[in-house]
């Protein structure tokens, strides 16, 4: 191979990691730049956060929420300033590694990984609004129950919930549902590469409820109402994904006995 012939082969390595390095930097920019928005109103994205618990406290409360350490809440802020970031970042980071690898798919591959990528944003989000709407009153309603009035011989029991303590719990939950819901995609990927079948799903649909639960039971809070609302959901998507894996299966059937 003589040294153009080297040349020739190397540039569309160059152009694609010239591509890739573009890609990455709007990435990086987006990502800062909501960063920043976040963190300038992370005190409204944290009253934001609050109201479920705000709920179960009632309008007409005189509650509050303490840190005790002197960089408690700076840290906190800036958490929450990243976690938005990072929520906000992630469509825009499946749209440039869609655009990055459509070029080099053949056709039938896009029409097969485009409703993937169109699903991750759209399934996380159902989860978390899931956690953050359904799961979080019912669960602080749960906690809140073990507060005891004072007395003349008994100590007043009451929540004075800490500014990190429960962001990081909010966050969690967020995180546990949103990212469960992604189980169909996971499904379909594996099953797209062949290390998954329908009849496979089938087959250890019984332990995978097992592992589900013990799932559910380890990244929750210990109260079994978190569980049981994160293990029926992921559940229902493991029954979704075996419907979606067979009729994939069905339609590359069809596809190879009509090209015969």
């Amino acid at each position: 191979m003589n040294e153009e012939q080297i040349d020739n082969s190397s540039a569309p390595l160059l152009t694609h990691l010239i591509e890739l390095r573009t890609r990455l930097l709007y990435c990086l920019a987006f990502f800062i730049s909501v960063f920043a928005l976040g963190y300038y109103f992370s005190t409204d994205i944290y009253h934001f956060l609050q109201q479920p618990l705000l709920e179960q406290f009632g309008a007409q409360n005189q509650r509050r929420m303490i840190y005790t350490g002197l960089q408690e809440a700076f840290l906190t802020y800036l958490k929450l300033a990243f976690f938005t970031a990072l929520f906000f970042s992630i469509p825009l980071i499946l749209i440039q590694v869609w655009r990055f690898l459509a070029p080099g798919m053949y056709e039938q591959e896009k029409k097969s990984f485009m409703p993937l990528f169109v699903m991750t944003p759209v399934l996380f989000t159902a989860g978390a609004a899931l956690a953050f709407y359904v799961v979080m009153p019912m669960a602080w309603q749960f906690f809140m129950s073990f507060e005891t009035a004072g007395g003349n011989e008994v100590i007043r029991v009451e929540l004075e919930a800490k500014v990190s303590e429960y962001l990081s719990l909010v966050i969690k939950l967020i995180l546990a549902f949103g990212l469960s819901f992604e189980l169909p995609v996971l499904v379909l990927v594996l099953a797209k590469t062949g290390l998954l079948t329908s009849h496979t799903l089938k087959h250890y649909r019984r332990h995978a409820i097992v592992i589900i639960f013990l799932f559910a039971a380890f990244i929750t809070p210990p109260d079994l109402i978190s569980q049981i609302a994160l293990g029926m959901p992921i559940i229902l998507l493991y029954e979704v994904s075996i419907y979606l894996v067979s009729l994939t299966e069905k339609r590359a059937a069809k596809n190879e006995t009509a090209a015969v």
